[in-house]
């Protein structure tokens, strides 16, 4: 009986042990596909090898300025494996609610902004898009939860297309969590 209830034990720890080494890798961003601010497909896959930093974006709020942060440390850090990708959102106060047209000439006429805007989604409620579902929910990512809280948010992509952090609205896109990540010090 001893040897039947080893035997059984071994085969119920090697069962749970051999499914645990076939689950699915870390989930990752580069499986994703959106419509760039011009309408034409991006796919994420095409980001593999590089550190990216998403931003939900809008032309009429407080923190607008970031833009000009955003371009610095994009101009900054891209010929080191580095990209922004910028989501225009309208779903706080209503501070994006010019069409994609509109929200492409205002940053680029007033920020000089050089790094990919997509197409405006919505980064909160029933509508949210895939992307930022996957950004904000741990059963996604396999990171973390969180929650969109204002406009300029950022989250922090690893080269392997993994979530490594979220940062607040309240902070530059130079703040000392990004640049650190950035030049690998994090």
């Amino acid at each position: 009986m001893k040897n039947l209830i080893i035997i059984i034990s071994v085969m119920v720890f090697g069962f749970s042990f051999a499914s645990k080494k076939g689950d699915d890798p870390k989930p990752s961003i580069h499986g994703f596909k959106a419509k760039t601010i011009d309408g034409q497909d991006f796919d994420f896959s095409t980001l593999k090898g590089k550190k990216v930093l998403i931003v939900n974006t809008a032309s009429e709020c407080g923190f607008t300025p970031q833009y000009k942060q955003l371009e610095e440390v994009y101009e900054k850090y891209k010929g080191k494996n580095f990209t922004i990708i910028g989501f225009p959102a309208n779903n706080f106060g209503h501070q994006e609610p010019g069409t994609n047209a509109e929200i492409k000439t205002f940053c680029t006429k007033n920020f000089g902004v050089t790094f990919q805007m997509m197409e405006k989604v919505s980064v909160k409620g029933d509508d949210m898009c895939e992307i930022y579902k996957w950004l904000t929910e741990k059963e996604k990512n396999g990171k973390q939860s969180s929650s969109v809280k204002w406009n300029f948010q950022k989250y922090m992509i690893d080269e392997e297309g993994h979530l490594v952090d979220s940062v607040s609205t309240l902070k530059r896109p130079d703040c000392e969590e990004i640049i650190n990540w950035l030049e690998g010090k994090k």
